[in-house]
């Protein structure tokens, strides 16, 4: 019975420490798809929300300040920037934050989804 508990303990702890670190304060409804892979390293995260407000972390920012601010935290050019857009904002919306970003040098940009339901992967 020990070791069970040392066990949960641990994923218990674990789970305490990746939770915050996965959700960021803003909230939004992600695409959902097949496809996903955790995420275990820092990083730095661009939102856009349902009212198509951009956001670095938890900070509001105009989309013409985006691309310094972003670049003031990244520590490595090649570093990610993690890109979570509500799935109600249009795609132009999210085409300019994606070339903004881009056309300040920054490449390595990943998309936020959630996977799918079981329901959803038999739809």
């Amino acid at each position: 019975m020990v070791p069970f508990i040392d066990v949960v303990l641990v994923l218990l702890i674990i789970f305490m420490i990746t939770a915050p670190i996965l959700q960021s304060g803003i909230e939004v409804d992600v695409p959902k798809t097949k496809t996903i892979r955790e995420i275990a390293e820092t990083r730095i995260v661009v939102t856009v929300d349902k009212g198509q407000r951009v956001y670095v972390g938890n900070d509001p920012v105009r989309i013409r300040e985006l691309a310094s601010k972003v670049k003031s935290q990244l520590k490595k050019p090649q570093d990610s920037v993690y890109l979570r857009c509500d799935e109600t904002v249009p795609f132009g919306i999210f085409a300019t934050v994606v070339d903004t970003l881009r056309q300040s040098g920054i490449s390595n940009i990943s998309i936020v989804t959630e996977p799918l339901t079981d329901r959803q992967k038999t739809n």
